[in-house]
């Protein structure tokens, strides 16, 4: 179970008053920006852009490491946390789209739809595909 989906990011001065961002458990993923804000805000982007790659080659997103610390932790959006953690137990499973689709009764298009990051996916459906893998969904509250 993930509690949350906090990726360590470094900042480090691009020698111009702005940062450069990277992830150690995300090599792909870099960006910078002119200001602490701007940085932050393109890192979300940087790690979206990433795990789209990971959907595409249909291999597991690395799951967030322990952070050092000089790291900031990046948060990702829970509908995005949903889609991940369903590509990472697909990969594992070594089940593709046009499987889950069979599994779940629906087109294959319903199923890219699902894994589509910039799709707004229903929770009760992405909660539907986790059933067709014989895996259950989970959320809970904390502080």
């Amino acid at each position: 179970m993930v509690n949350s989906f906090k990726c360590p990011a470094l900042f480090e001065s691009n020698g111009n008053n702005g940062f450069i961002v990277s992830f150690r458990d995300v090599k792909e993923a870099l960006t910078e920006g002119s200001s602490l804000k701007e940085a932050k805000e393109n890192a979300i982007d940087a790690l979206i852009t990433s795990i789209e790659f990971y959907m595409e080659a249909n291999k597991p997103f690395p799951l967030p490491s322990e952070p050092k610390n000089n790291e900031v932790l990046i948060c990702l959006p829970i509908s995005i946390v949903t889609k991940i953690l369903l590509l990472n137990a697909m990969a594992k499973k070594y089940i593709r789209a046009i499987d889950l689709a069979k599994k779940m009764g629906v087109r294959p298009q319903e199923v890219n739809r699902i894994l589509n990051l910039k799709h707004n996916t229903k929770i009760d459906t992405i909660e539907r595909a986790f059933n067709s893998l014989n895996l259950n969904l989970t959320i809970s509250i904390s502080k």
